[in-house]
């Protein structure tokens, strides 16, 4: 489940790497709200549980920092 951490490289894509007041739901490509279904299909199967439960909780851990920094689940 700490491998699911590679999913920030993402960050590296946007100008500047690191902003504090920037939600990652929505503004990076891998943190897509259209690709939660995926993520959350990952859960269901046995070789890809781990993966998809660790890629739901980093998502919904940066969502409550967006609602706790922004005042919004996404962008």
């Amino acid at each position: 489940m700490i491998a699911t951490m590679m999913v920030d490289i993402d960050h590296l894509l946007s100008s500047p790497i690191f902003d504090p007041n920037r939600c990652s739901i929505g503004t990076h490509p891998f943190h897509e709200p259209i690709l939660m279904p995926f993520f959350i299909t990952l859960c269901l199967f046995p070789q890809s549980r781990w993966v998809g439960i660790g890629l739901v909780i980093h998502m919904l851990l940066d969502s409550l920092d967006c609602q706790f920094t922004n005042g919004v689940w996404f962008v």
